[in-house]
């Protein structure tokens, strides 16, 4: 532990801190002593969480001694304690005329992060400090409510009413044992996260939700997401006291987004609906009531009289939205202020505002205490919460000041009245989305001015505000929209050393295509090529983990769709699997999960992470070392120019200039509209550098890179070390050449590597691919950099010498000379079958436990079908020629997952969320455990309606063969109808194989005998040596094996060209002289499956494998045409008529 003095205080940090973290730290105390706000950006990787953590206490701590000393000197009255020791040096607020003299006037730290994931981290570095505040941090109840009944609502609103409702009746058990375990030292003094509160209190049967508030009392330093601190719903909910306290930022680039939205709404035509019928049932309920005492006795409070008002109030509003007539998808646009205008038309004023939003509140009290069914109540707390956010504040009786007040209150906003268009991507919610959403418009109320929370906060008497992260630049443009003074502001310097980090802008791919994102060129199939051949060559050389950035989702998708049509997708993952982040939050843990699973895996090559920049991976997420080697950004992400919102932001800044005072500063539209992408570049570019050992290259494929202005938008540590090329290949040599210099300047605990069947002779006339992804083999004497040195060196002088090539290059850089990658097995029972289309859904669903480390993008094609068949959109087959074997993971004709898609997209049809689950989860639990009696037991809701019949009858494909007897008779005894039991369906596929008799026949396809795989039959490899020759000469002699031999070398000729029969006689005769059978088989795939029509010609290339190699090989044909272990691939007539002629 290092102590040090900044500013007077004396700062415990873990380690000696380098000049970039003295610099910060002193930037820190500097806000918290002059009570000034500060904007301090400090690049990832530089320690900014620590420093801040540290410093913030350290001063906190500083400020008790000088109360403290304050206390003493009153007791002194003027007298020194110490004499070597006078009064002045006990800190600068011993003598400073303050009035605080209490300790519980000591200024609380509120640290807010986006997500609590980051808080998680935030807390975990705080753990490894040496101070122990007392901490407290807030979450919502779906992250910290226990209670089973609460948690099995559906939705997030259900589960606050429910919750609300247990608290005031006390029948939350949870609930009542918080005022006993609030004080607990293990809670108190402990520092813990969300997940430590969650076991603390399953632990005491004491519900985390309200032990995190009453720590929040006692609290020294309270963490909780931004938006419960800039939403004031939120903040009042939490009852979050501001006035003297520190309020910090961290990754505050979000900051003015999130300002926006929490300050925005949008009143769609389901919200009213729902808060009309809420009204209706509560007058229903009390159509009998002759008085208002009578009503009471029910827990209604509010007079009817009031309810039937506040209906009429939501029909006139209903009325008064839908009376815009809007064209198309366009909308109307109105100034802020018309928001009174109009909720005026519907009796919503300043006058009736207070009346309302008490009558609401008791409603919405009412109805969540009723029994039975639960009734949505969403729509009335929405019209709560746009009352509280429209009339802010109180005004005057005076009309000039009230008008002067509404204006001020909505200066930042602009009201935009739309069509809803919910009804039209109805199909697109899956088959529970709700029915009763009606046609009409959305009355959206957006803030374009992150100024309005920002003052808003300020006004609450915070002491300062700290806003700080990575990305922040430009500063001056940043703080400009926030519209409070920034004093204190920093711009840090990084850790890392200029050969730590290689950052080139790539405008052209190998082929010399140049490379954009741009909105005319995003989807030509040249750019999406070139692109694709960029990425394969990158993964090659850049070793362990790659990341990959896409500017949205929408493009990721359309960008993989396009490589995975043109064998781009095979070709990258032949060298490294390729992870695609999901859009859903279950899956993301399992994906990345995997992908940090195959970068650890010492067999392994690495892993690509395909992600979009504002994603989940670009924010926060730790990829030091291994995990982030490199960083492709493969466009500028700029926002959706088409959105009204963004156009309405664009134009609200541009009206803002115009109107500017002198001295003041606004960002013009374009302004703004630019520095959105680069913000989202940097933030992105941040995962590659995590700590001062740590190195990694940048890759910006975008040829808008290279103008001046896009790089002055880079952060500063990035700038001085980019570099631009003339050609790819000279990339290539730089980026070797950089690898290998900082794997021996800064070694890593070296994976043990596996077998590299990706390198094998190529042509003499090609040039050899560098490998640098650490996974060449070397002796146990040999330093795993000393080895890769040797052959970067070898590669790096081949480039030098070939440098101006750019042919050569371009033709280099087109061959795919890697390793095949088995597709997915078939499912070998209907439970996998089950599992696998239940798990491999995008965007809600979970991935399971058999999930693969390896979430190839092929799957996303899966999971599109998925979804369709989910949608009941219709399947397309598609007709291929029998002599043209699809390559194709999905098998066409896989009975088990069509089945299993059916029948799950069957069940989500006919039954609600909650029973389709509790099928689902009554055969997972069938299939560990074999209980029948529990799957029965949980089925029987199957049994209650007769238009759920055939679903009970269809999960007797899911029942075990012992078990199907006793199934059937029970569903004819529910059902009166049987399933059709026969008495071979009691046997295990074993049994019945072992009850037929054998075929004469022998089976077609490699499985045949092995007398048409001896070595007799395999091709003379000297007839490859002649090269192109041999290939030309074909033999005409009368021997069937010759003429087998011809005809195959003929056809290959044909098929591959001059260059490719260069390049498989290489690896043929490689073959014979090392028995290398992985390099051999490689570099065959690689050829053969170019197109699809050569398929056949790998089959046929079995003659040449060598005996020890047969089964190998069998396998591997396999996995290519997604065939179980126990098919054999089926056979082409010139492969039987050449086994047969072979064998003669």
């Amino acid at each position: 532990m290092t102590s040090l003095s900044l500013n007077g205080v004396t700062v415990h940090f873990p380690f000696t801190p380098y000049d970039c973290q003295k610099e910060y730290m002193t930037k820190v105390i500097e806000c918290l002593q002059k009570e000034a706000n500060g904007v301090l950006e400090s690049p990832t990787g530089t320690g900014k969480t620590l420093c801040l953590l540290c410093a913030t206490l350290a001063w906190r701590e500083h400020f008790k001694d000088t109360i403290s000393a304050r206390k003493i000197a009153e007791r002194l009255k003027g007298k020194e304690m110490f004499a070597d020791s006078p009064l002045e040096s006990w800190g600068p607020a011993s003598k400073d005329g303050s009035t605080l003299t209490s300790y519980s006037d000591v200024p609380k730290i509120i640290y807010a992060s986006r997500t609590h994931s980051q808080l998680t981290q935030v807390i975990n570095e705080l753990k490894n400090t040496s101070y122990k505040p007392k901490v407290s941090v807030l979450g919502s109840r779906e992250q910290l409510c226990i209670n089973p009944e609460v948690m099995r609502q559906e939705s997030h609103h259900a589960k606050v009413q429910m919750c609300r409702t247990k608290v005031s009746s006390r029948s939350c058990v949870f609930y009542n044992n918080v005022e006993e375990n609030s004080t607990d030292r293990e809670l108190v003094d402990g520092i813990v996260d969300v997940e430590d509160l969650v076991k603390f209190g399953k632990k005491k049967k004491a519900c985390p939700y309200f032990l995190s508030r009453s720590l929040k009392q006692q609290a020294d330093m309270i963490f909780m997401p931004y938006n419960y601190l800039l939403d004031p719903k939120s903040r009042k909910a939490h009852s979050i006291e501001l006035t003297g306290s520190v309020v910090i930022f961290d990754e505050a680039h979000n900051v003015e987004r999130t300002c926006e939205e929490s300050t925005s709404f949008d009143m769609t035509p389901y919200d009213l609906a729902s808060a009309i019928n809420a009204l209706t049932r509560v007058l229903s309920d009390h159509a009998q009531e002759a008085s208002l005492v009578e009503a009471s006795s029910q827990g209604l409070k509010t007079d009817i009289k009031v309810v039937a008002n506040l209906k009429e109030i939501l029909l006139k509003l209903e009325a008064a939205i839908d009376s815009f007539d809007v064209a198309g998808d366009k909308g109307i646009t109105k100034p802020g202020i018309f928001i009174y205008e109009l909720l005026a038309r519907a009796l919503l004023t300043y006058d009736t505002k207070d009346c309302v939003f008490e009558a609401l509140e008791q409603i919405i009290g009412y109805l969540a205490g009723q029994p039975g069914i639960f009734l949505n109540t969403s729509g009335l707390q929405k019209l709560l919460d746009i009352i509280q956010l429209v009339f802010c504040g109180e005004v005057s009786s005076s009309p000039m000041e009230r008008q002067q007040k509404m204006e001020a209150n909505t200066a930042p906003f602009k009201v935009h009245i739309h069509q809803d268009t919910s009804a039209q991507r109805k199909q697109k919610n899956g088959p529970w989305a709700s029915s009763t959403k009606k046609a009409g418009n959305i009355l959206s109320y957006w803030c374009f001015s992150p100024s309005f929370s920002m003052q808003d906060l300020k006004n609450q008497g915070v002491r300062c505000i700290i806003l700080t992260s990575g990305t922040l630049s430009p500063l001056s443009s940043f703080t400009s929209e926030m519209r409070i003074p920034f004093p204190v502001s920093l711009e840090n310097n990084h850790v890392i050393e200029r050969d730590q980090i290689f950052v080139s802008v790539i405008e052209q791919g190998p082929d010399r295509v140049p490379l954009s994102s741009a909105f005319d060129r995003r989807f030509v199939p040249e750019n999406l090529s070139s692109l694709g051949n960029t990425v394969v060559n990158l993964s090659r050389i850049v070793p362990h983990g790659l990341l990959l950035f896409f500017p949205s989702f929408y493009l990721m998708e359309k960008t993989l769709e396009f490589w995975r049509d043109n064998g781009h997708a095979d070709r990258i993952e032949s060298v490294k699997p390729m992870f695609v982040e999901p859009k859903g939050k279950g899956a993301f843990t399992e994906t990345i999960g995997g992908y940090y699973n195959k970068v650890s895996d010492s067999q392994s090559r690495g892993g690509i992470f395909a992600a979009v920049c504002r994603g989940k991976a670009s924010e926060g997420l730790d990829f030091t070392d291994t995990f982030g080697r490199g960083v492709i950004i493969t466009g500028l992400p700029f926002p959706p120019k088409l959105d009204p919102r963004i156009i309405l932001k664009m134009q609200f800044l541009d009206e803002m200039n115009r109107k500017k005072l002198p001295g003041q500063k606004f960002l013009t539209g374009q302004e703004w509209y630019r520095e959105q992408a680069f913000r989202a570049v940097n933030q992105a570019i941040g995962r590659v550098i995590r700590h001062k050992d740590d190195y990694g290259a940048i890759f910006l494929c975008d040829q808008r890179f290279k103008n001046r202005d896009a790089q002055s938008h880079l952060p500063s540590w990035v700038r001085p070390c980019v570099r631009f090329y003339d050609n790819f290949g000279n990339i290539v040599r730089d980026v070797c050449q950089f690898f290998r210099v900082a794997q021996k300047m800064r070694p890593v605990l070296e994976k043990n590597p596996g077998s590299d069947p990706s390198v094998f002779a190529a042509s003499s006339s090609l040039l050899p691919v560098p490998q640098c992804s650490g996974s060449t083999s070397y002796t146990p004497s040999q330093k795993p950099y000393t080895q890769k040195a040797k052959m970067l060196d070898m590669h790096t002088s081949t480039l030098k010498r070939r440098r101006d090539e750019d042919t050569e290059y371009a033709s280099m850089f087109k061959q795919y000379e890697s390793q095949t990658q088995k597709s997915d097995i078939k499912p070998s029972n209907l439970f996998d079958a089950l599992e696998r289309v239940e798990h491999q859904r995008v965007g809600n669903g979970t991935l399971g436990a058999g999930t693969q480390n390896n979430l190839s993008t092929l799957s996303l094609q899966y999971d599109k079908r998925m979804d369709e068949m989910m949608r009941g959109g219709k399947r397309k087959i598609k007709l291929v020629q029998e002599k043209k074997p699809s390559v194709s993971w999905v098998v066409t004709g896989d009975g088990k997952n069509n089945f299993a898609r059916n029948f799950l997209g069957e069940m989500k049809s006919s039954l609600s969320q909650v029973n389709f689950e509790r099928i689902r989860q009554a055969l997972y639990s069938y299939k560990k455990n074999d209980n029948l009696d529990n799957l029965l037991l949980d089925t029987s809701l199957l049994t209650h309606d007769p238009h759920t019949y055939r679903l009970y009858q269809g999960l007797y494909s899911f029942i075990r063969p012992h078990h199907r007897k006793t199934f059937d008779e029970k569903c004819l005894e529910l059902t009166g109808t049987g399933c059709g039991y026969k008495l071979e369906d009691s046997l295990y596929k074993d049994e019945k194989r072992a009850g037929m008799s054998h075929s004469d026949e022998q089976p077609s396809g490699l499985s045949s005998s092995s007398s048409s795989f001896t070595s007799s039959t395999q091709l003379n490899v000297e007839q490859f040596k002649r090269g192109h020759q041999g290939l030309r000469e074909t033999q005409t002699g009368t021997d069937p094996k010759s003429q087998v031999q011809a005809a195959f070398l003929a056809d290959v000729k044909k098929a591959l060209g001059p260059e490719g029969s260069a390049q498989l006689y290489q690896a043929v005769n490689a073959y014979k002289k090392t028995d290398n059978y992985e390099n051999m088989v490689t570099a065959a795939v690689a050829l053969f499956t170019e197109k699809d029509e050569n398929f056949s010609l790998l089959l046929r290339f079995g003659n040449i494998i060598r005996h020890h190699h047969k089964e190998q090989y069998k396998e591997m044909l396999r996995a290519l045409m997604g065939q179980g272990a126990d098919t054999a691939p089926a056979q082409t007539d010139e492969t039987k008529t050449e086994e047969r002629q072979s064998s003669a």
